[in-house]
């Protein structure tokens, strides 16, 4: 066993996992947190020990059978970005009333600054709503031994244990250290036949068991090794930092800092080390990514007379990451100003691939939108082909959420727009555009979807679609008339056949589904590749 390596954060997470006597990995791709499966996927291991790492359909359908293989006592894994947790939020807080029987442990993957994303939103107020213990690693070896330590956690609290990492950590380097690898668990059931059944009297006691641990959790908390209190000279001030913003903190005391830091690694917060620090210190200083989570948790725990400054306060910025430049100028140190960068390197939009069969598409719905003049809006979705919205398509009005695009166009009609269009990708359609179909098909909704189909999640690298190959079958399964059902070829050449079968299609005054498909290039080009 190669005991060293140099990993990503997400690699260190999928081999921690691996090493710990992973059964399953459950997930769908979403930036920053897609590596994680695809190092389980090329894992040797995950081959000869039949561990399941399959791509899901969305991250609710992944967090059911991450839940479900611990039903069967196995360790299992979740994984998905910030805005996914939305989407598995239902299966995700009803398995902490539920509990664990093999070790489970999601992993959230925040995205501050928004570098591939719709928002912001930090994953620990939802392990926080869960009442469940969060762990949040400052660096890839934290990383790894939380993940290791993570299963046992899990199983000997009997529940959920998340995971919260960010971009930084994720997508950034360093050498890590394994350890043993464990074997896998035998498969076994709950001692108590009613654990999962969440019928309101069995949930009551159920919710009443999960109250009742969390002093368990809090003396987790408060004597986890991933905590940890150093005293310093200057009680001016008290330093909080949790994950790697603790890294952003020390970068700028290369000597030590003078004053005291208590980092953060694993809630719920450890209060006898809080209340320790504000009984010694004038005011409390809270450096954290995301959110002020802690800086919130600490107007609860405190006395109102002690000042804390973070994110509320304006002692550092609400929005986007932290780096060591930002924390080092909020405690007063001078930042050196960078130089201009160059034009030759000065980042530019995102576009779509040059020949790809969006572009076409985009092409010819621009000249039947045209036609229609204010009377139509197109409302798009979370892909690639998201990019319409920019020069030189300009061709969408909206993008939301995973499969907001069909109920927008469908809730525009309703509204009396004449001309609505809903643009979808086909894993996006798979993932959470079926229902929205099938509300679309219910009222026979005088709506155009164009279910722009490359046959592969493309946006985050080209995993496999849980819809290839089946579209067709789904549409006519929910109902859509087959009549009004077209499969088109996204290519210059055929321009005038989409522009004409678009045409047909709006004017007609109930549900229309087009299909244009043609394999990403990208994709294409590695399958080539590949044989």
């Amino acid at each position: 066993m190669n005991n060293k390596l140099l990993l990503l954060g997400d690699e260190a997470i999928a081999q921690a996992a691996l090493d710990a006597g992973l059964s399953g990995v459950y997930a769908y791709p979403g930036t920053p947190s897609t590596e994680i499966t695809e190092y389980i996927q090329s894992s040797p291991k995950s081959q000869a020990e039949n561990i399941h790492c399959r791509w899901s359909a969305n991250e609710k359908s992944a967090m059911e059978a991450a839940l479900g293989m611990s039903y069967a006592g196995k360790r299992s894994m979740v994984c998905m970005k910030h805005v996914g947790v939305n989407v598995a939020a239902d299966a995700f807080i009803n398995s902490a009333i539920t509990g664990v029987v093999g070790g489970l442990v999601f992993v959230a993957a925040d995205d501050p600054s928004m570098h591939s994303s719709q928002n912001e939103q930090d994953s620990r107020y939802y392990g926080d709503f869960a009442l469940i213990p969060i762990l949040e690693p400052s660096n890839q070896q934290e990383a790894y031994d939380m993940v290791y330590e993570g299963f046992k956690l899990s199983e000997e609290c009997g529940v959920p244990v998340m995971l919260r990492i960010t971009t930084r950590l994720a997508h950034s380097r360093s050498g890590v250290e394994r350890r043993a690898e464990q074997p896998q668990n035998e498969m076994h059931f709950s001692d108590d036949p009613k654990q999962f059944v969440l019928l309101p009297a069995v949930a009551r006691q159920q919710y009443n068991r999960l109250l009742s641990k969390q002093k368990e959790f809090l003396n987790y908390s408060e004597y986890s090794a991933f905590n940890s209190y150093k005293d310093g000279p200057d009680k001016s001030k008290g330093i909080i930092a949790s994950g790697i913003a603790y890294n952003y903190l020390m970068e700028n005391f290369p000597n030590g800092c003078p004053f005291p830091v208590m980092k953060i690694g694993q809630y719920p917060l450890p209060e006898t080390f809080i209340l320790k620090m504000a009984g010694a210190c004038e005011e409390l200083v809270v450096i954290e990514e995301g959110y002020p989570f802690i800086e919130n948790a600490l107007k609860g725990l405190l006395s109102i007379g002690l000042k804390v400054h973070g994110k509320k306060d304006g002692f550092l910025p609400r929005t986007g990451e932290l780096n060591p430049d930002i924390v080092g100028k909020a405690f007063g140190f001078e930042i050196p100003q960078m130089q201009e960068v160059p034009d030759v390197v000065k980042v530019r939009p995102p576009a779509l691939c040059m020949g790809c069969g969006h572009r076409d598409m985009y092409d010819a719905l621009n000249i039947v939108v045209a036609e229609k003049g204010n009377d139509s809006r197109v409302f798009g979705d979370i892909g690639c082909y998201t990019l319409g919205y920019l020069p030189p398509f300009k061709a969408i009005n909206s993008c939301v959420d995973m499969g907001a695009s069909i109920t927008m166009a469908k809730g525009a009609s309703d509204a009396g727009l004449k001309y609505a269009v809903a643009v979808i990708g086909d894993s996006t359609f798979t993932h959470s555009g079926m229902t929205s179909l099938l509300d679309a098909i219910n009222e026979n909704a005088p709506i155009t979807v164009i279910i722009s189909d490359n046959e592969t999640t493309a946006m985050t690298g080209g995993q496999d679609s849980s819809g290839t190959g089946k579209i067709e079958a789904i549409c006519l399964g929910l109902g859509v008339d087959p009549a009004h059902l077209h499969v088109l070829v996204p290519l210059k050449k055929n321009e005038e056949e989409m522009v004409h079968v678009l045409r047909e299609e709006m004017n007609y005054r109930g549900l229309s589904v087009i299909i244009p498909r043609r394999d990403c290039l990208q994709t294409l080009s590695r399958k080539t590749k590949k044989h």
